[in-house]
């Protein structure tokens, strides 16, 4: 063996040699979690070079991120000792610009074609609704980008798509032309187009098109099961007859369908090429076999799979470990709790990992490190109390609370639209400060005094008469009805509600999350909330909250993020937070067909982000999206091999194994394991607060003159008071 061909091939298993030394011809090779694909990739490339002969220029690698793209091509420079700036190594879009930007003419575009990024997009179909007279607020422009993209990444311009008579997909054509004749004046390309127009590169030229058909032999894709119908008919195309492929994926961790990824392209693929090979990478070399076989038996449950199991040469490690929590605050402080644990065992901060599948989730968890002075980041996000459908519903309450909040004035005049442009509210800053006055006493006078047009002072009539209408029906209400009511009346709620798509969901289920924390705060949280009402109160602490920076990205902290977002990372340990029925798995996915599928394979990739240790919680009651919710263990729990799980029992001081699935999803009755030693109240038992009315104790937690008690009252919800204040009386 060449010195050449040892270097390549040192340090592989045997299944990662097959793939890397396979003679040439199609291959799939199906590569499980912390297997090592991007080694396969990378060594495969560097087989075919040194060993095959086969120029770098002649090699096409495709990955799904820039970030991939930058790594495959550094362990590429370090295996070759040569640069590899000059090979086409990038993601789809990278790669369909490349071949824009050489063959504009043919394209049909104009030399200085200039890319469009999500914001510019949105911008600009606000734009086009306003030239065709749309009422924003009825055709949402983030509905309408959702639309435009999700058509092109099907491959469909306007004259493709079939309206059958409804009036809502006609309009969205009727836009979607439009929005291609601005860019196409303007010389502009989104994201999506760039694809497209790529792909119909090849359908309109077919000579250039063989020209790179001949020119790419051998074509080699990551994540494969994330690529969506457009990306799997480029690359066919591309491939043709006579190139090789390698496409390297796992169907297990196919999560992306909601955004339009097609599992089936990687089930078919022996179908579409009768001829390919197949390569399974199964030895995992990040965790420990328990948790493997956690995520074996789990996806198992699934039908229509490829077929893996993963295994590894490590040791057993721990039980993964089952905490049932009283609600979703004991939830919170336990993971809290065990992190702080860790870190005293001198662990760091940033080894370990919070997932959940809501993005709303994140606000209990975030205060309850807050609370503990434990730094954290929102990984590929944003701290609760900063995003920006949150920060809107604030502006108004703040609004409301305070008419001369210039900031929050700005912010929401004209969020959601109602026809209130930049040009008049420019108009009203200008008499603010020339007279010296708020923003909203200018906007009064100037309605009064002709100083706009008429359909301007109508407009900003309306949303001063709407706010004035808003403070007058909050009176008598509780904060929590105050946050729900300013939200609905003030147009968020339905504005978020008639966009698509996830994110859309995810600002609907992060407004009903405000109002649950209105629900619950505590107005002797806030530094001097005697002088103040308990929505002023709120917006200080919500302030207060926000402008808690993130750890900086070299500090030592926790990682927070959504299970999606936690795909191709890995930390010793993990924490699955809201593992329950209706959460997760989503109840969304549950009336979608192939939805729960996809459910079961993102909490797989969430399993197999842990290499030492790993919990799974669930609350037994849980306040979220505004309402109160009983929700079951997930299913997922009980599809997991009973003998890799522990169950928690934290006021017992002892953990226990799972031995039946009744234990797990038993309620927390009064006495038995849970009763708190020396306490006058039993956990479970019903009592009767002066101020709060009757409630049932959940919890304790300190002791002596300093404990603190647990309690869900019938009227207001979760409490935590000081035992020795709250004067309970047992009912």
């Amino acid at each position: 063996m060449t010195d050449d061909v040892t270097h390549i091939l040192t340090g592989l298993n045997d299944p990662q040699r097959e793939a890397v030394t396979s003679e040439h011809g199609h291959r799939l090779v199906i590569a499980g979690a912390g297997s090592g694909k991007t080694r396969v990739l990378t060594h495969r490339i560097a087989w075919l070079i040194e060993v095959d002969h086969v120029s770098p220029f002649g090699i096409l690698a495709v990955t799904f991120t820039n970030k991939a793209a930058y790594e495959m091509r550094s362990r590429l420079e370090t295996l070759r000792g040569i640069s590899a700036s000059g090979m086409w190594v990038g993601t789809f879009h990278s790669i369909a610009h490349r071949l824009l930007r050489a063959h504009w003419q043919e394209a049909g575009l104009k030399q200085n074609f200039q890319i469009l990024d999500s914001n510019d997009q949105y911008r600009l179909i606000r734009r086009i609704l306003k030239e065709l007279g749309l009422d924003e607020a009825k055709w949402p422009a983030k509905q309408t980008q959702w639309f435009i993209n999700g058509k092109k990444d099907a491959g469909l311009r306007p004259q493709h798509i079939e309206t059958h008579e409804d009036a809502f997909t006609h309009t969205m054509v009727k836009i979607y032309a439009a929005y291609e004749d601005a860019c196409e004046r303007a010389g502009l390309v989104d994201f999506a187009e760039l694809l497209l127009r790529s792909h119909e590169l090849w359908l309109n030229q077919p000579t250039l098109l063989r020209h790179y058909q001949h020119r790419f032999q051998h074509i080699l894709v990551d994540e494969f099961q994330d690529t969506n119908a457009l990306q799997y008919a480029w690359l066919r195309m591309l491939a043709g007859k006579s190139a090789h492929l390698m496409l390297v994926g796992d169907d297990d961790q196919s999560i992306y369908g909601w955004r339009g990824a097609k599992i089936e392209n990687i089930l078919r693929f022996d179908q579409d090429y009768p001829t390919a090979s197949t390569t399974r990478l199964e030895q995992n070399y990040r965790s420990t076999s328990n948790i493997l076989n956690a995520a074996n038996g789990l996806i198992a449950h699934n039908g229509e799979r490829l077929g893996k199991d993963l295994w590894t040469d490590s040791k057993k490690g721990d039980p993964i470990s089952i905490y049932s929590a009283f609600n979703e605050i004991d939830e919170a402080r336990f993971i809290v709790g065990r992190i702080q644990d860790w870190f005293n065992n001198g662990n760091k901060y940033s080894e370990s990992a919070i997932l959940y599948r809501s993005n709303a989730q994140s606000r209990v968890i975030e205060e309850a490190l807050i609370a503990r002075n434990i730094p954290y980041r929102v990984y590929g996000g944003q701290r609760f109390f900063e995003r920006a459908e949150i920060k809107d519903a604030l502006a108004y309450l703040r609004l409301v609370a305070s008419r001369d909040d210039d900031a929050a004035f700005e912010r929401v005049i004209n969020t959601p639209t109602r026809g209130i442009g930049d040009k008049t509210v420019e108009q009203i800053r200008q008499l603010a400060r020339a007279d010296k006055i708020p923003l909203w006493q200018a906007a009064l006078n100037m309605t009064s005094s002709a100083g706009l047009t008429a359909r301007a002072s109508n407009a900003v009539k309306t949303f001063l008469t709407m706010i004035d209408d808003i403070a007058a029906h909050l009176n008598n209400l509780e904060l929590y009805e105050q946050t729900e009511h300013v939200i609905h009346a003030c147009g968020l709620y339905e504005y978020h509600k008639k966009e698509k798509g996830e994110k859309a969901q995810m600002r609907i289920e992060n407004l009903a999350e405000l109002v649950t924390a209105t629900r619950q705060f505590e107005l002797d949280s806030v530094e001097g909330a005697e002088n103040l009402t308990p929505l002023q109160a709120f917006l200080s602490h919500a302030a207060l909250e926000a402008g808690e920076s993130q750890a900086g990205p070299a500090q030592d902290c926790v990682q927070m993020m959504t299970l999606h977002s936690a795909k191709g990372l890995e930390f010793p340990l993990v924490f699955i937070a809201g593992v329950e029925e209706g959460l997760f798995p989503h109840e969304m996915s549950l009336e979608e067909p192939g939805r729960l599928e996809e459910e079961r394979r993102l909490c797989y990739v969430g399993i197999t982000r842990a290499m030492q240790k790993l919990y799974l919680t669930y609350a037994e009651t849980r306040r979220l999206y505004g309402r109160e919710v009983f929700h079951k263990a997930s299913r997922f729990i009980s599809e997991i091999p009973e003998d890799t799980l522990e169950e928690v029992r934290l006021n017992a001081k002892v953990t226990q194994p799972v031995y039946s699935r009744a234990g797990m999803t038993a309620q927390r009755g009064a006495g038995t394991h849970f009763a708190a030693a020396g306490q006058p109240h039993k956990l479970g038992s019903t009592i009767q607060h002066k101020k709060f009315g009757q409630g049932v104790i959940l919890n304790y937690e300190g002791h002596g003159a300093h404990t603190r008690v647990h309690i869900n009252f019938d009227e207001v919800g979760p409490k935590i008071l000081m035992l020795s204040h709250a004067q309970l009386e047992q009912k």
